[in-house]
Parts: C-alpha cells; sequence; structure tokens
C-alpha cells in the first residue's frame, strides 16, 4: 500500500444531535492520534450513511465500526455496503469495537464521575440484541468490568435477549450504560435504572480518550491488510 488511508468509522446512528456529534468527536481525535483524514459515518437515521462514503471512496479506507457488540449491521449491512461499493478491495471493516479493556476502563471512570463508591455492585445495561454472539459479547464486557471495577457486575439488555433492569436492578446499585452516545436507549436505561432504584447511573462512554485510543489502534490494526490494485 502506498499512502496513507482515511480512518472512516461507523457509528449507529440516532435522531439525538448530541449523541451523533459523539461520534464525530472520537472520529476526530482517533485521526489526529493517527494522523489521518479521518470521515464518520452511520448506519442510519445521521447522514453520511456508511454505504455512500465507502460507495465514494477512490482511496484506501480502514473502516472502524462504532458498535459495542456484534449484531445485525456487522454481520450484513456493513459487510454489504462493501460489496456493493465501486472498489472494494480499498476497504477493510473491522470488528465490534467491543469488548475492550479500554471500553472498561472508561465505564469505571464514569461510574466514579457519577458517584459509585468503590466496591459498589453494578449492573452494566446494554442495549440488546436477537443474536447470539452478542450475547457472549456482553458477558465477556461484563468480566472486563468486573476487573476495571473490582467489584461483582451484572448484566441487563433493554432488548433482546438477557433480563431486562427492573429484574436485575436492586436498590443500592450503581450503572454502567454500556452505550456509547446518547439517545433512546440511554434515557430508557436510565429511567428503568432509577425506578428499580439504583444509587448512581453513569454517563455513556462516550468520546473517553480510552476509546478514541482504541479506535486508532483498530484502525491501525486493519492497515496490513490492505492490497491497493
Amino acid at each position: 500500500m502506498t499512502g496513507t488511508p482515511r480512518l472512516v468509522t461507523v457509528a449507529h446512528g440516532t435522531r439525538t444531535a448530541a449523541g451523533n456529534e459523539v461520534a464525530r468527536v472520537l472520529t476526530r481525535a482517533a485521526g489526529e492520534r493517527l494522523g489521518w483524514a479521518a470521515t464518520t459515518s452511520y448506519v442510519e437515521l445521521c447522514a453520511p450513511l456508511f454505504s455512500d462514503v465507502v460507495a465514494a471512496a477512490s482511496e484506501a479506507v480502514v473502516a472502524v465500526p462504532l458498535l459495542l457488540s456484534t449484531g445485525y449491521h456487522l454481520r450484513h449491512d456493513l459487510p454489504a455496503a462493501v460489496a456493493a461499493a465501486a472498489r472494494p478491495h480499498l476497504v477493510r471493516l473491522g470488528p465490534a469495537l467491543g469488548p475492550d479493556p479500554h471500553l472498561a476502563a472508561a465505564q469505571a471512570d464514569r461510574l466514579r464521575a457519577a458517584g459509585a463508591l468503590p466496591g459498589q455492585p453494578v449492573v452494566m445495561v446494554a442495549a440488546g440484541s436477537t443474536d447470539p454472539a452478542a450475547l457472549d459479547d456482553l458477558d465477556h464486557a461484563v468480566h472486563l468490568l468486573t476487573e476495571a471495577w473490582g467489584a461483582p457486575v451484572r448484566l441487563a439488555t433493554l432488548a433482546g435477549r438477557g433480563p431486562r433492569p427492573a429484574a436485575v436492578v436492586r436498590r443500592g446499585d450503581a450503572v454502567s450504560p454500556y452505550l456509547l452516545a446518547t439517545g433512546h436507549f440511554h434515557r430508557r436505561a436510565r429511567h428503568d435504572a432509577l425506578a428499580a432504584g439504583a444509587h448512581a447511573v453513569a454517563d455513556v462512554i462516550g468520546p473517553h480518550p480510552r476509546v478514541a485510543e482504541l479506535v486508532a489502534a483498530r484502525a491501525r490494526a486493519l492497515v496490513p491488510a490492505l492490497a491497493v490494485a
């Protein structure tokens, strides 16, 4: 490969403007770390769409999903968009961003900022998925957060497989939303956690420096797979 590739991140997209801005901030920070040009894209609900970005690509692209676990978008939508591009050999698509120790470290920071206490039990609340592989990813994320936080962590999901917050959150628990950006699921996670008696509800993971480092590392890892014709 000659020259440097372009970083293209792909977030889910939301109707909440602040949620979409998280992806843009992370992309800019990761691009600065890499010294590469960087573009933010979305699966849906916000422009530019990933499918449009890769369709127009005329340079080598490393695509880093800002999605925290495996699911339909990663298995089907994103690969289909790459396959439909005019020059698909120029695009290398990475795996889900999570689970990863960088994310767990960011979650622990958010918990402390929300007033969670050392040793306090935590419930990690994820959006959820019907994909069995996603539940495996979430179980791994729980394990990583347990290590980073140093206290027991249990899992709840808002949709798909897994128990709901009302069945998992106990009075006095702290809650860590396993969500990158604010939006519908964030609002629901906070509401359900507080209704169940949570003592503290952390913010979303957001544009934490550890996440920007992770995006940059994922991009670098994709470079050897690029073969520019």
